[in-house]
């Protein structure tokens, strides 16, 4: 059983990619799903548990950018016996804002929730609690590339 956090930028690709990889054996949890919904953590909380309790794994759509945000999941997964998984969106602000001008309706967010995001985005760290990590980028046929995690001070320069 698997809490998944995904991490990254609104039009990250976040969304496919579960669709890609984890529609048919995870539950999705997204604040994106109840835009006008009030209470969303206290929301977010009760159908990971909820999943969490029957057995089921879940992964939780939304962009998570600090460590205070993830903090409360990860230890909620651990709590629920779950192995918790990170996986961290790389993008270019300038490629998300493009993906984003073509989006329509609900789908589209305000350019100002992508700058406010990028602002305070930070790298996860398997010191967070994460069981594990890994990094995902878009590949040139429009699909992604997963890779396992590299921790920044073994990222070395260029």
């Amino acid at each position: 059983m698997e809490l998944i956090l995904f991490i990254g930028l609104q039009a990250s690709g976040k969304s496919r990619f579960f669709q890609r990889r984890f529609a048919d054996t995870h539950v999705l949890v997204s604040k994106d799903l109840w835009p006008h919904a009030r209470r969303k953590e206290a929301r977010q909380r009760g159908l990971i548990v909820e999943a969490l309790s029957a057995g089921r794994s879940v992964v939780v759509d939304n962009t998570h950018p600090t460590l205070e945000q993830r903090a409360p999941l990860i230890a909620l997964g651990h709590e629920q016996g779950a192995r918790v998984l990170g996986f961290y969106f790389e993008s270019r602000l300038a490629d998300c804002l493009a993906r984003n001008a073509k989006r329509e309706g609900r789908a589209r967010v305000p350019e100002v929730a992508l700058y406010a995001t990028v602002k305070c985005l930070r790298r996860p760290s398997i010191e967070e609690g994460f069981d594990s990590l890994s990094h995902v980028k878009w590949a040139a046929d429009g699909g992604f590339i997963v890779e396992d995690w590299k921790e920044e001070r073994d990222v070395g320069p260029g």
